[in-house]
C-alpha cells in the first residue's frame, strides 16, 4: 500500500505581477531614483533585439532588460544600485486598489470556516514573474506572499579559481549589480509551477525533476489558481487548463487595449474568466477570486470526508429473519 506524502490540503493562488498586480512596470522606482526618463528606456530596451540582429547577434528577449540594466550600472547610471537598495525601493512599489487588503483576506480570514479548519486547508500566495524578486520581496504584499519566483542579479562574482586558495583581494571595492543570476520568462514560468505542484520549494530533498505521481505531489493542479494579465502567461494558462487548475486574467481599468487582450484570451479558450484589476471588496475580481478558493476548499472537504468513509466502511447491521416477521 503506498501513502501518501502530502495531505493535499493546499490552495496555491499564483500572481503574475506587472499590470496584475501593479499598473505598468516595477522598475519605475528605480528609473524615478535615478531619474531616468521612463518611457526612453523602454524604448531602448525594445530596440535592443534588432539592434544586436544587425551586428549578426541574438539576445534573448526576457533578459534584455536586465542587460540593459547592467549596462546603465556599468556607465554610472545606476550608481550603488545593488540587491540591497533594490529591495529598499520594492517599497515604493503602488499596486491596483485593493491588492493589499485581498491578499490579508486571502491569508487570514478566506478559509475560516470550521469545516475548512477541521481539515486543515490553506491558502498560500506565490509570485511568478519576469520582474525583479529582491523588489517584490521588497514591496508591501511580502509580509502575505510564501515564495517568489523572479529575475535575480549578482553582486560580488566568483573570479576565476576562487574554489582554490583565498579569493578576498579579487572580490569588488564597491557593492552593484554586475551579472544576471537568474531569469523567469514565459516559458520557465512553468518551471516555478511545477515546484509548487510537486512541493520543491518546500523540500530541498525534492527537484523539478523528481519523479512523483500527479496523486502524490504537493498541491495539485486542480487546487491552483493562476491571475495574470496577458499573452505572456499563456503557457501557464495552457499548463493549468490542461489538468484542471482554474485560470483568471485582469486588465488594466478604463483600458479599451487592456480589455480587448483578455477578451481575445477568453474568446480562444485560454482562460476561464477575466475582470479589472480591481481587487477591493466587492468587486467583480476579488469575488471571483475568494469564491474560487471556496469552492476548490469544498471540493477538498468532500473528496477528504468520502475517502474517510470509505476507509471506514458502513457499519454491520441486525440481520432480520424474514420468517420470524411473518404474521400467524
Amino acid at each position: 500500500m503506498t501513502t501518501q506524502p502530502f495531505p493535499q490540503t493546499t490552495i496555491a493562488v499564483i500572481w503574475d505581477f506587472d499590470e496584475t498586480l501593479i499598473p505598468g512596470s516595477m522598475q519605475k522606482p528605480i528609473l524615478e531614483e535615478y531619474e531616468v526618463d521612463e518611457a526612453r528606456f523602454w524604448e531602448e530596451v525594445n530596440g535592443l533585439p534588432k539592434y544586436y540582429a544587425d551586428r549578426d547577434t541574438t539576445i534573448n528577449r526576457s533578459s534584455a532588460y536586465l542587460n540593459h540594466m547592467l549596462t546603465y550600472v556599468k556607465e554610472g547610471k545606476f550608481p550603488g544600485l545593488d540587491n540591497a537598495k533594490l529591495t529598499a525601493l520594492g517599497a515604493r512599489i503602488e499596486f491596483f486598489d485593493g491588492v493589499t487588503e485581498l491578499f490579508h483576506l486571502l491569508k487570514n480570514k478566506a478559509l475560516a470556516a470550521s469545516e475548512f479548519q477541521r481539515h486543515q486547508i490553506d491558502v498560500e500566495l506565490y509570485v511568478v514573474s519576469a520582474g525583479l524578486s529582491r523588489m517584490i520581496r521588497g514591496s508591501a504584499i511580502a509580509q502575505y506572499v510564501d515564495d517568489v519566483w523572479g529575475c535575480e542579479f549578482i553582486e560580488a562574482v566568483a573570479p576565476s579559481g576562487y574554489i582554490h586558495g583565498d579569493q578576498s583581494e579579487l572580490m569588488p571595492t564597491k557593492s552593484e549589480i554586475s551579472q544576471i543570476g537568474f531569469i523567469i520568462d514565459d516559458t520557465t514560468k512553468t518551471r516555478a509551477i511545477f515546484e509548487i505542484n510537486k512541493g520543491v520549494n518546500k523540500h530541498s530533498n525534492l527537484n523539478v525533476n523528481s519523479q512523483i505521481p500527479h496523486e502524490h505531489r504537493r498541491v495539485p493542479f486542480k487546487n491552483m489558481i493562476y491571475i495574470a494579465d496577458g499573452p505572456s502567461d499563456i503557457p501557464v494558462f495552457s499548463l493549468l487548463k490542461q489538468y484542471g487548475g482554474r485560470t483568471y486574467a485582469v486588465y488594466r481599468p478604463r483600458s479599451s487595449a487592456h480589455f480587448d487582450r483578455v477578451y481575445r484570451l477568453r474568446q480562444q479558450d485560454r482562460i476561464e474568466a477575466y475582470g479589472p484589476a480591481d481587487y477591493r471588496d466587492g468587486k467583480q475580481t476579488s469575488m471571483w477570486i475568494l469564491k474560487t478558493v471556496s469552492d476548490i476548499a469544498c471540493r477538498i472537504v468532500r473528496e477528504k470526508e468520502s475517502a474517510l468513509q470509505s476507509a471506514i466502511g458502513s457499519p454491520p447491521g441486525h440481520i432480520v429473519d424474514a420468517a420470524s416477521t411473518k404474521q400467524d
